[in-house]
């Protein structure tokens, strides 16, 4: 089927005319819309258990767009009161400007301290004896910290060894503060290096995200074009499903992007049902051509008995041969 393109001043708003309550498919990292794939419901119980252990430290690692943002804010939402949580989502802090970050998600000083420089003179040892006594206070009720850092693979050697420095504080019985690192598959390479080998030893767990499978890419539209409560659901059909895990690699956020300009597009022709058609011109509308089959030999195109049959013939050639030379 050929998909006619339509500018956008034709094309309906398909929340409109799908009837959806929300945007099935946005892109912000929402705890409801997060399929608990074989992976990433592997992650999220690891580390609540870690953090409920109060392991010490934590890496949870994926590849761009596996939804690694997603599964930290679902992990703080699964956490108990008890626990005061500090998500750092901008890596290229010093080390200062994280322990104030950390001191201010806690409450433990306030925005306008921090704005007012009576925080911004105080030195690294004094804002981390302050947060160690804060840290302290919170035993008698069974509380701890638990700080978790985005894009954690930009993190300067500085604060990786601040970051390390904080794992140390803690009791003769318990860890006092929980810290989870987030990033990309280069952050184990970081990790590795030689001058992190001290942190890299701290860590017990290391959870990675892997992308969908075509399994996964099915149950996971259906599950957020659940969640969105459409009035007049839009319909995937297998080959719509089949396309989309081709387009996407199974990778969450461009399933996410091609699902969205898929129901875009469905909108505007008016159609229900969605099919590979739809979603190989959404596919290219955002420049995600689905890879081109790899061209094969013409050998590779043989059954696949030839090698023996061919084997056989020359072994019968050469005892022809050797019968007429020899008799």
């Amino acid at each position: 089927m050929a998909v006619t393109k339509l500018t956008s001043r034709e094309a309906p708003h398909y929340e409109e005319y799908y009837g959806f309550q929300q945007s099935p498919f946005t892109l912000a990292p929402d705890p409801r819309f997060l399929y608990p794939s074989p992976s990433h419901e592997a992650a999220i119980g690891a580390l609540l258990r870690s953090i409920r252990r109060r392991e010490g430290m934590a890496v949870l690692s994926g590849d761009i767009g596996t939804g690694k943002t997603t599964v930290c804010r679902t992990v703080l939402e699964q956490l108990e009161m008890t626990l005061f949580t500090s998500l750092v989502l901008n890596p290229f802090l010093s080390a200062e400007e994280l322990l104030r970050e950390i001191l201010l998600d806690f409450g433990i000083v306030s925005r306008e301290a921090v704005r007012s420089g009576r925080v911004a003179g105080a030195t690294r040892h004094e804002l981390v004896s302050t947060l160690h006594e804060f840290l302290i206070s919170l035993l008698p009720i069974g509380g701890s910290g638990v700080l978790i850092i985005d894009e954690a693979q930009h993190l300067s050697p500085q604060v990786l060894e601040e970051i390390r420095v904080l794992s140390n504080l803690e009791t003769n019985q318990t860890k006092l503060l929980q810290i989870v690192l987030v990033g990309q598959l280069n952050l184990l390479d970081v990790l590795k290096q030689p001058d992190q080998r001290r942190l890299d030893q701290r860590i017990s767990l290391r959870a990675v995200l892997r992308p969908l499978t075509r399994a996964d890419v099915e149950a996971y539209v259906a599950h957020r074009l659940s969640v969105a409560r459409g009035a007049e659901p839009a319909v995937f059909d297998a080959t719509a499903i089949d396309a989309v895990h081709q387009v996407s690699g199974g990778v969450p956020r461009l399933i996410n992007l091609v699902c969205d300009r898929t129901l875009m597009l469905g909108a505007a022709l008016g159609e229900r049902t969605l099919t590979a058609d739809v979603v190989h011109e959404a596919g290219r509308a955002l420049g995600l051509a689905a890879p081109a089959p790899r061209a094969t030999r013409w050998w590779q195109r043989l059954p696949a008995w030839t090698p023996i049959a061919a084997t056989i013939f020359l072994l019968l050639a050469i005892a022809a041969w050797i019968t007429r030379v020899w008799p």
